[in-house]
């Protein structure tokens, strides 16, 4: 799948106009549907398509498990970007009312406060339970391993990522977008088809921690985000009601903890 494309760029080097090839991340539109019906478009880099669509209806609150759906494709053909979901009639009934409002969650940031905001984000969303407990020393060391795998950004200097990992910090899934909230839904699409969350704990981000990415987490069960910039002050507000725990890298030795801090020991 290409993920990025060579560009010619000019460049001022020493005060002297050079020209060079520099590769560039790829952004294109994908339509989500339920049941043939249009749901949401996303601007993505293309890759992990299903994952993509299943971490995404996920977080909507669409899905609960793998099997609340009949089936999840792709259409691949040149020129169309669409993946198609139907559920099971059972959870067709039971999401009636999301299914009528489309982009229930993801998509309500006008006209909303934020008080109105968390109240509707918490009837599909529930505080996540405390399994993890690690050191500041080990959370330098998760963050490690997320630079360590971003080979887009390293081509590109234009991807955000996003990596989970289990109770014991091992990485257990990895995605690279051109959006922090794709790089997000695509990690937590693979555990979630790959019927895996509950080994998910943390996941580790590139980005600042926006409300909408302490949504998504929760809905996976995910109990920390650890990432690079500091997080929204709605997004604190939502992950202490939600019993997470929020971190940012803030200097090499250095993690600021803005909720949730007992999962921390010093050690």
């Amino acid at each position: 799948m290409l993920e990025s494309n060579s560009h010619k760029t000019m460049m001022f080097e020493d005060n002297i106009l050079r020209t060079k090839n520099q590769e560039l991340i790829l952004e294109e539109p994908l339509s989500l549907r339920i049941d043939g019906n249009p749901y949401a478009v996303v601007m993505r880099t293309p890759g992990d398509e299903i994952f993509h669509a299943a971490g995404f209806f996920l977080s909507e609150g669409l899905v609960d498990h793998k099997d609340n759906f009949t089936t999840i494709g792709y259409c691949s053909e040149e020129g169309v970007n669409v993946v198609t979901a139907t559920l099971q009639p059972e959870r067709k009934k039971i999401v009636k009312d999301l299914l009528e409002r489309r982009g229930f969650v993801s998509q309500t940031s006008c006209g909303i406060c934020g008080k109105e905001l968390i109240k509707d984000i918490y009837q599909i969303v529930k505080p996540v339970a405390t399994r993890l407990s690690m050191s500041i020393k080990e959370a330098g060391s998760c963050f490690g391993k997320l630079v360590d795998t971003q080979s887009l950004y390293k081509t590109t200097r234009g991807a955000h990522a996003a990596m989970i990992l289990d109770t014991r910090l091992k990485p257990i899934a990895f995605a690279e977008d051109v959006g922090r909230h794709n790089a997000l839904d695509k990690a937590i699409g693979r555990v979630f088809m790959e019927t895996r969350l509950h080994e998910s704990s943390l996941v580790v981000m590139s980005s600042r921690i926006s409300y909408e990415l302490v949504q998504k987490a929760a809905r996976a069960g995910l109990e920390m985000i650890i990432a690079l910039s500091r997080p929204t002050a709605l997004a604190v507000e939502l992950a202490s009601r939600l019993n997470m725990t929020l971190a940012c890298i803030d200097k090499s030795d250095t993690v600021m903890v803005f909720c949730g801090s007992e999962r921390f020991e010093q050690r």
